[in-house]
């Protein structure tokens, strides 16, 4: 029976933030951003523990109280340069304990609005899948690729475009070899598909946004309390 791990890599900078620490650990909803990522995942039971991986020099982490989350979570300081790195490097460590069937959900750090029902749903549609896939929403704005004047060079159809998220989950052996052998990819999926193989899109919300900007936080601070009921 395979069983489920979740990654978070929270090793960069977040430089577009434009803030003095890592966006990772800004306040969001009076936690540090990183935190409501690592809590909607260890609340979901099929998740046997939930890593997340810093950057070895990370010296913000031990400045708040992770102790309401520690039971299910694994602190590794393996941070690469680069996501993909990162993650590499947090599935040789996972490999001494896990088979190469097990499943593993990759989290982006900076999508805090994140559900369990989300991640429970993105479990249950994969658990069979010969290859993984990711949460995705479809594309409904109208696309435009600019040309080097910053002008409309021209209209891209929308037709069948998602926009990709995370979680985005492959089993151990095959995210391995993925990112071995395309280590620049900027998300696991694209590995995955370079090895010719096609992950399947899962269907979320446009509430599982990535924060990039400091507007972000207003957005991301609205829904978290909604949903609290502050």
């Amino acid at each position: 029976m395979s069983r489920f791990f979740a990654i978070v890599p929270a090793a960069g900078s977040g430089s577009r933030m434009g803030a003095e620490r890592p966006k990772q650990y800004l306040e969001l909803a009076g936690r540090p951003m990183l935190w409501h990522a690592l809590a909607a995942l260890t609340r979901v039971s099929r998740i046997e523990r939930v890593c997340v991986v810093l950057s070895p020099e990370d010296e913000w982490w031990d400045e708040f109280d992770w102790l309401p989350l520690a039971e299910r979570l694994q602190v590794l300081r393996v941070g690469g340069p680069t996501r993909a790195g990162s993650v590499a490097n947090a599935l040789r460590v996972l490999a001494a304990d896990l088979t190469a069937e097990d499943w593993v959900l990759v989290h982006d750090a900076a999508r805090a609005c994140i559900t369990d029902a989300q991640v429970d749903g993105l479990i249950e549609a994969l658990a069979d899948d010969p290859v993984g896939g990711l949460l995705a929403q479809p594309v409904a704005d109208t696309l435009k690729r600019s040309g080097a004047d910053g002008r409309v060079a021209a209209t891209v159809s929308r037709e069948a475009m998602w926009q990709a998220q995370t979680p985005q989950m492959f089993r151990l052996g095959l995210l391995r070899q993925a990112l071995q052998a395309t280590p620049g990819v900027t998300d696991e999926a694209g590995a995955v598909e370079a090895l010719g193989l096609s992950p399947r899109l899962i269907a979320a919300d446009a509430t599982n946004f990535k924060l990039t900007y400091p507007q972000d936080l207003a957005l991301a601070e609205l829904i978290l309390r909604a949903r609290s009921g502050a």
